[in-house]
């Protein structure tokens, strides 16, 4: 099967190098954790949490070749090969299909801004083509915070109708949970083999009840199990109650940097905390607020 398992993923953070390039080794690991211990039903590397957009391309490109080589089951992992020349992103592409990586997050082209929809449809399906290869499964990433480029429903349902399976879903990082839904509606969500996937574990049972496939979140990096817990015990629950709590507190800090502090904690590894520039570490001030906030959760939930 081409298509990744739905649930609950995390956007994973990146650990560097001193050097500045990606330790490509910890990262594997880091996922592996993520997928077993973490909580997560699958992972999103080198999407914005884990700051793809820094990345080299020789790093990404060698990315997928050494989760395959490490034998991390691809239908637990989404990769972000988004790129503003349609040739990079076809590149990445390429190289993690080739890798038996179908699944892959693309953001739209995001320096040129405004772009018209006829311009949108044209740098997917040209993405689609030249990969030319069946088991591709693209999810369009739609993050107009960041990226300054949204991607409209009616780009999404032309895509959908004329690459078939290819197009097999959505990441919704807008924050916005009626846009999820729309995207959800407009394509028929998990019943019409479309997977839209909010960025927030807040919205996980209005997502699943609205025909949405999970969520790729930043702060399942440190509370998927929360979320874990939460999805069997129901929206009613303290398990839940406890999942919009985490995700509060990680809203108040600088996402990426916030995660590899915790991740940091967690190994008592210092080096998780390098970012590429131009993100920073959190100052002393929001470790020290962080760690008093995570404090004031309860213990996360042990993996089942």
């Amino acid at each position: 099967m081409s298509k990744a398992i739905r649930g609950i993923y995390a956007a994973a953070v990146s650990p560097f190098r001193e050097d500045g390039s990606l330790d490509i080794p910890k990262l594997i690991a880091y996922c592996n954790h993520l997928i077993t211990d973490g909580g997560c039903d699958g992972v999103a590397p080198t999407g914005t949490t884990g700051e793809g957009n820094s990345i080299s391309m020789r790093d990404r490109l060698a990315l997928p070749g050494a989760f395959a080589e490490a034998g991390f089951d691809p239908s637990r992992a989404i990769f972000g090969t988004g790129a503003c020349a349609t040739g990079d992103a076809v590149e990445l592409t390429s190289t993690a299909v080739a890798a038996g990586f179908t699944n892959v997050l693309v953001l739209p082209p995001f320096y040129y801004k405004n772009p018209s929809d006829e311009g949108l449809y044209a740098y997917f399906s040209q993405l689609v083509e030249k990969v030319g290869d069946d088991r591709l499964r693209v999810y369009l990433y739609h993050f107009p915070q960041m990226s300054m480029t949204p991607i409209p429903v009616d780009v999404v349902v032309r895509l959908k109708k004329a690459f078939g399976p290819v197009i097999a879903g959505l990441k919704d990082s807008s924050g916005d949970m009626s846009q999820s839904l729309a995207f959800a509606k407009a394509t028929g969500g998990v019943d019409a083999d479309f997977d839209v996937y909010p960025s927030s574990e807040a919205f996980l049972f209005e997502g699943l009840a609205g025909a949405c496939a999970g969520i790729i979140s930043g702060s399942t990096n440190a509370f998927a199990n929360y979320a874990k817990q939460a999805k069997s015990e129901g929206p009613d629950s303290e398990a839940f109650a406890l999942v919009k709590a985490a995700r509060a507190v990680a809203s108040k800090y600088p996402l990426m940097a916030a995660m590899k502090q915790m991740e940091a904690w967690r190994t008592g590894d210092d080096s998780w905390t390098r970012m590429a520039p131009p993100l920073v570490p959190l100052t002393a001030e929001q470790r020290t607020n962080l760690k008093a906030d995570v404090d004031g959760l309860k213990a996360p939930a042990p993996a089942a």
